[in-house]
């Protein structure tokens, strides 16, 4: 294993890089998320030896033990996985970006704990682009309803959206979902959002991150490309 995470990383980076590129954007407005859900501690080490930084994990007990593990790496820690109102207590004090919050309920929770922590805490709306019933989110009449209220906390601060597109090998069936992310992003700035709060779009995984960056990504969250499958 030794020196092949770091390889895989190296090689995350140049695609991200060459996706960027080729849609005219500076390859540094992207940030890559490398996804830890699952992997050792050891793993996590490399990883971070080889230069990652932004570490996600979809589920807070995982992340909570991590990042006690790891306080001395100075992580910036995503979460990614669906957030339970009774779990945000977990990781207020440390949890660099929630990129999804798909109701008030927990938009209210998250602006409430980052107070009690002395916190700004940036957070994501999580959209189901393509209507999946297997998929949390919120759907596009949702999302224009909860923005302005989601914004008008104290806080919690609204930065940006965040995607999944439903699996498929071939990465260009996620294309249109990324690009309707996007839109939707404009037209909630086009309805008074400020544009400072819908800056981030997470989107883009292993299996289509490159897509994901061409149609505008500002974090792809990838993890097998950089640690191999998952055992």
């Amino acid at each position: 294993m030794t020196g092949k995470i770091a390889a895989n990383l190296a090689g995350v980076r140049e695609r991200i890089t060459a996706a960027a590129e080729r849609s005219g954007r500076a390859p540094d407005e992207v940030v890559l998320v490398v996804v830890t859900k699952v992997r050792t501690i050891e793993e996590i080490r490399e990883a971070i030896a080889a230069g990652a930084a932004d570490l996600g994990e979809n589920y807070v007990q995982e992340m909570v033990e991590k990042a006690s593990a790891l306080e001395d790496a100075g992580i910036r820690w995503h979460a990614i996985g669906h957030l339970q109102t009774n779990k945000v207590r977990q990781i207020a004090p440390f949890v660099s970006l929630i990129h999804s919050v798909d109701s008030l309920r927990v938009a209210r929770e998250v602006d409430k704990r980052a107070a009690a922590n002395g916190r700004k805490q940036p957070v994501l709306l999580e959209v189901n682009v393509a209507g999946e019933g297997s998929k949390f989110g919120l759907d596009e009449e949702g999302l224009f309803e909860l923005a302005p209220q989601v914004v008008k906390l104290a806080n919690a601060r609204l930065a940006g959206l965040m995607t999944m597109a439903p699996y498929s090998d071939d990465p260009e069936a996620s294309r249109p979902y990324y690009r309707r992310l996007r839109e939707l992003r404009d037209e909630l700035v086009v309805r008074g959002i400020p544009g400072d709060n819908m800056k981030q779009l997470s989107m883009g995984m292993t299996s289509d991150f490159e897509v994901a960056v061409e149609e505008g990504a500002t974090l792809v969250r990838v993890g097998t490309a950089i640690f191999g499958p998952r055992h």
